[in-house]
Order: structure tokens, then sequence, then C-alpha cells
């Protein structure tokens, strides 16, 4: 293939995630079911979300779910209007507390519940949901998601869910709101006893009931984001490994189609170096207690906390591509690696809003940097991330509107994954760069925040003034142009297409050395006799020769 034809390849995939994170376009007019969705309303706010309990039965022959979701709950401020979604066509049967049903007010997806009980501040209570129906099946997952009712090659039944876009509320009635996360989560699963099902955190207990079905019970002890709450159904067979971390033996695992173990076996490795690196850059696995597994699912892939969706058909790259173009991305599975890289940044440090979702995809897609440097050295890491620039659309800011569940640019990934990549040079000193990381994610460890928190952080922790680097990549759509002309034996120069006050320090590359530029938005000038002029290539910017 040309590399014409390479581009436009990985083109068109990136134009796949971007309809997961682009719900609405800059300068959109939001409706009234955006509000719903995205704003954390007092009938959200006034309690926190503990423990769902989930028991769903999957009924792969008319493609139907029926269930209940035991919702525990401690109450921050006295109210008795709770909030929950759950997506049409699904439908909410009922809503039972102490015995009694609730009232139901609905809203398109909002289910506004009407709570008979008093509800006194700092008590623990619980509500049981019941539900039916056909959910929304996705029609290109992950990225435009749903429930998933394949088959495998063997005609097997192959059932799994991908919901980050519309969360959750696609198949169970939650709270949907990235704000507020269960501290944990009990998953029941009914499918045909043939079939296995597999799910986030550690199996506890499978049933078979007398109907010819088995019921598998996971539990998670950690917070999780609703959308990584995810069963996979099918003939299934595992490989168990472990590896010793910075926390001890860490469980690992790979489930996958029963023809598949061997590749399974292999593709495991990856995962060990992958955590190896990882740990070394941003901590433990943050999520020892629930252990570490990749599951053969029907859909590329996806970042389902402790129970990794990997669909790239055991091979490296991404689907045998390298989103780079550099060579490097070819080297290592990039399903494994991105959406393990998840764990840390997304499930363990998670947005309160998708509009910061580059907290979750920049640092990510930085990762991947960092692994190409952890096997390779750092001029194919820096070669790997520079490459990716190719793939920046520029069409919007990263940052989107907050409380309309709009998402951001498709550059959240390496457009932010390049503005880390130079915040590093400015920081010239790996060891902090590392420390800062691993500092972050104990600060922020199984938190919700938004992206002001994680600016600061940085700029604090790091001794710098970051601020104009931020609003420059995360929210305009302009690359920073540095502008200079050499007279005689006079460097003139200054930043252009930024925001006012961008002061970000630049690294030139001279005849005979490198050496340090303090641009600003204004002219600047200092003495100059070199016949080469070149800013470092680490850096995200442009450059201008005015005569």
């Amino acid at each position: 293939m040309s590399m014409l034809k390479t581009y436009l390849s990985i083109c068109l995939i990136l134009f796949g995630i971007m309809i997961s994170f682009s719900a609405n376009a800059q300068g959109a007019k939001y409706t009234r079911t955006d509000t719903l969705k995205g704003t954390y309303s007092k009938a959200r706010s006034w309690w926190n979300v503990l423990h769902y309990d989930l028991d769903v039965k999957f009924n792969y022959n008319d493609s139907s779910i029926i269930g209940s979701n035991k919702i525990t709950y401690k109450i921050i401020e006295s109210d008795t209007v709770m909030q929950l979604d759950l997506m049409q066509p699904m439908i909410l049967d009922s809503i039972v507390m102490n015995s009694k049903k609730c009232e139901i007010k609905k809203e398109g997806n909002a289910h506004f519940v009407y709570l008979s009980t008093e509800q006194k501040v700092d008590k623990i209570q619980s509500v049981i949901t019941y539900f039916h129906g056909k959910p929304k099946v996705a029609k290109m997952p992950p990225w435009e998601g749903g429930v998933i009712w394949a088959k495998d090659t063997k005609g097997n039944p192959w059932i799994s869910i991908a919901c980050q876009g519309m969360a959750a509320q696609v198949w169970f009635p939650n709270k949907d709101h990235m704000y507020d996360e269960p501290d944990s989560c009990t998953i029941r699963i009914t499918a045909p006893k043939e079939l296995i099902t597999v799910s986030n955190g550690r199996l506890a207990m499978a049933l078979m009931n007398a109907d010819g079905t088995a019921t598998y019970i996971w539990k998670v002890v950690n917070p999780i984001n609703n959308y990584n709450i995810i069963p996979y159904i099918g003939k299934y067979t595992v490989v168990i490994d472990t590896i010793v971390g910075e926390k001890g033996v860490l469980d690992l695992s790979f489930w996958a189609l029963e023809d598949n173990y061997a590749k399974a076996k292999k593709q495991l490795q990856q995962a060990k170096s992958m955590l190896r690196c990882f740990e070394y850059w941003f901590g433990p696995y943050p999520f020892y207690e629930d252990g570490y597994k990749l599951v053969e699912a029907p859909f590329l892939g996806m970042e389902h906390q402790s129970a990794i969706a990997y669909g790239n058909n055991f091979q490296n790259g991404y689907m045998g591509r390298d989103l780079s173009l550099s060579g490097w991305g070819l080297k290592w599975d990039f399903i494994i690696v991105h959406e393990s890289g998840h764990e840390w940044f997304g499930n363990s440090i998670s947005a309160k809003d998708v509009a910061d979702n580059w907290i979750h995809e920049s640092f990510t897609a930085y990762a991947e940097n960092l692994y190409t440097e952890y096997l390779f050295g750092k001029k194919a890491g820096a070669e790997y991330v520079i490459g990716t620039r190719k793939a920046v659309a520029n069409d919007k800011p990263i940052i989107s509107d907050y409380n309309v569940n709009a998402g951001g640019s498709i550059d959240l990934y390496y457009k932010g994954a390049n503005m880390l990549h130079g915040i590093r040079q400015v920081v010239a000193n790996d060891s902090l760069w590392r420390e800062m990381f691993r500092s972050m994610n104990l600060k922020f460890r199984h938190q919700t925040v938004v992206s002001s928190q994680i600016e600061s952080y940085m700029a604090s922790y790091l001794n710098l003034d970051l601020q104009k680097i931020f609003d420059q990549y995360l929210r305009t759509i302009q690359i920073p142009t540095l502008e200079y002309r050499i007279k005689k034996d006079k460097l003139f120069y200054r930043w252009t297409n930024c925001v006012k006050g961008f002061n970000m320090p630049l690294k030139i590359i001279t005849a005979e050395k490198e050496s340090w530029l303090t641009p600003t938005d204004k002219w600047q000038t200092m003495s100059y006799q070199d016949a080469l002029f070149k800013a470092d290539d680490n850096f995200f910017i442009t450059t201008k020769l005015l005569e």
C-alpha cells in the first residue's frame, strides 16, 4: 500500500473514533436532551452512588434482556426526587424502595423517581430497578455503540456491549453521569449454559440453573465508570499468568475464544512489558484487587476496567497499521497498549464531564510514546509521537462545552499527546517528569476530576507557568507559529497564531549547538551569527521566516 493510501486509511479509522467523541459541533445548539444527560443536576447531586448490583439475563434468540439493578447510595442532601437514566427502546418497569413502588415521571431517557421514604443526610439507602427490552444494537462498535449480538467462526453466540459514547443507560438503568461512580459493583449475568460470561473484577461464582442457563457472578471492589461495566458472553477459554509489580503479585488473564488459546498466550506477554512500563512511569496498576485481564471481543477494543476488550486479531499495530507512519507503531499491539493505558487515565483518573475527555485520551495516547521509548529508546518514542501529528485535524477545540454531553475534537488523542511531549521538553528533566506522573496518579487515584485540577497540579508540581500552553492546545485550533527574521548578526522572533500572552520556551538547533529561546507574542531580539536556524521537532509548532 502506498504512503497516501496508508494515510487515507488511518484518516478513516480516526474518523470512526471521532464519532464517539463529537456529539455536537462547536457552536451547535444544544437540546433539552443534551442538558438532561450532560448536567450534574440537583436530582443527581443530592445522592452518592455506592454500589450497583446487576442481575441480567441475555436472550440471544430475540436480542432481548431482562433484569434488575439494586442501587445503593448515600444521602448527601435531603431530597426525594432521583434522576435515573435508561435509553429507549429499553423499558423501566418499576422502581421499588422498602417493598413499595415509586412514582416515575419520564422525560426522554431520563426517569425522575419520586421516593416515598424520607431521605436523611448521611444515611445509606437502596432502590431496586426492574427493566426489560431490546436494547439498541451497535451499528459500528465501539464508535457507534450498543449491544453486539454476534457469532464466532463456529456459529456460537458471542455477545458483548460497547457503550462509551452513550454510556450504560443503553442497557441498564443507572446514574448516568461521569461525575459520580459506584464504589463497587456486582455483575450477575445469565446466558445459555454452553457459554461462559466474563466481566469486570473477579469471578465469585458460577451457577448452573435448571432451565439450561448459567449465571456467572463477577465482583468489582474498586470505583468504576458506568460505561466500563460490561459482560462478554461466548465460548471462552482462559490463559492465566501473573506478574510481580510494584504492589506485589498482579493476576493476569486473557479470555479468548477456544481456538485462540495459543495466540492469546503469546499476546499476553506484551501485556507484561506494557504493565512494567506504565508502572514505572505512572505508578502501580490502579486495580490490583480486581486483577488485570484481556477479553477477546466481537469488536476492535475498549478500556473496560480490569476487563479490557480486545479485538485486534492478535497482531501488532492498529488492525495491522501504524498510526504514526513512523514504523514504530508496528512493533507492538496497539489495543493492548492503548486500552490498558486507560486503566491509569480514564478509569482511575476520570473526567467529570465528557468535555474534559482529553484527560483520558491525551495522556493515554502519550503513553503509546512512552511504551515505544521503553522498548526501543527515547529517539524511537519521539519519532512515534511526532509521526502522529499527521492525524491532527484542528477542526475544533479539544475541550468542548460543559454540562451538555458534548465531546471535543478528535485531536484529544494526538494533538494532546504532542502537547504533553512538548511540555516534557520544557521540563528538560525526565526524573521530575516521571515523578509528576506518579504523584498525579497517587493524588487523583480513583477520583473524578475536571481539567483545571490536572492543569494546576502539573504546573504546581513542575514549578512552571503552563497555563498558556494548555489554553493554546486544548482551547483553540491554532498551532503556534514562531515568526523570525535574521538581519546581519541579529535574530528577531515572536510567537504568532497564538493566545494572548503565549510564552512557551522553545529549543532551537543552530549550526554549532542547541539553545533555548523564550519567545512571547512580542518581538524580541538576540545576537545571532549561525548559518542554520531550526526549531526542535519535539515541539508541535510551525515556523515562518520573514524577509
